[in-house]
């Protein structure tokens, strides 16, 4: 039964996602808020949505870049290099973004009377990011829930997984991976330097995955 709605930024947890939820999925959802990577995202998204018969629309969030500070977003200061902690990544937090796309999501879920909202938060994004936190996910699914008539509810399967965890099943569901972007920086290719990068070269290594991405500087 189609009855969901993904956000889906064309990144490799939420793309893996995608294709682990496909058959319930109705419609997703990719955000145009200003980041520096945004350009090499949406399109991985669009392509994963043509592949699977999947209604994908962007939704463009301007005012965060105008108003938000972050090193993510375009005209913020560089992004840093080394390991993906919160030391490394701290700078490129934008405030409470989750919270403001699942807000959008659940209103784009109760017009259009569909009941379900999948976010592909993990466990390695929990010293880092609020939002994207099991107590964060629980309050904003019962904010979700209570706030739409028909009690739309949140769906986090991958809270508790690694980027491993999350690379494994992408592996099983056949996933090509280079369909996929992961680099904060938004260059031509992925850096190889920045937090994400290095995450995701962790990931596709831990998992058996012959990683298919082209780097700067590998």
């Amino acid at each position: 039964m189609k009855d969901s709605i993904i956000i889906l930024s064309g990144g490799m947890d939420s793309v893996t996602m995608l294709y682990d939820y496909a058959d319930s999925i109705a419609l997703a959802l990719s955000f145009d808020y200003g980041s520096k990577h945004n350009s090499k995202e949406l399109p991985m998204a669009a392509y994963h949505c043509e592949q699977l018969g999947i209604e994908h629309i962007i939704i463009p969030l301007e005012f965060i870049k105008q108003y938000f500070h972050s090193s993510l977003l375009s005209g913020g200061e560089p992004i840093p290099e080394g390991k993906y902690d919160d030391v490394t990544m701290r700078s490129t937090v934008v405030p409470f973004r989750n919270g403001i796309m699942l807000a959008i999501a659940a209103g784009v879920a109760e017009d259009r009377n569909l009941s379900r909202i999948l976010m592909a938060n993990h466990s390695g994004d929990h010293a880092i990011y609020p939002d994207c936190r099991p107590a964060f996910v629980d309050a904003q699914a019962a904010a979700v829930r209570e706030g739409t008539y028909n009690g739309v509810e949140l769906f986090t399967p991958y809270t508790h997984w690694t980027k491993t965890d999350i690379a494994r099943r992408g592996k099983q569901l056949g996933i090509d991976y280079a369909k996929t972007w992961s680099c904060y920086k938004g260059g031509e290719k992925h850096c190889g330097k920045c937090g994400t990068c290095q995450e995701r070269i962790e990931a596709l290594r831990d998992a058996g995955i012959t990683d298919p991405t082209e780097y700067d500087s590998l």
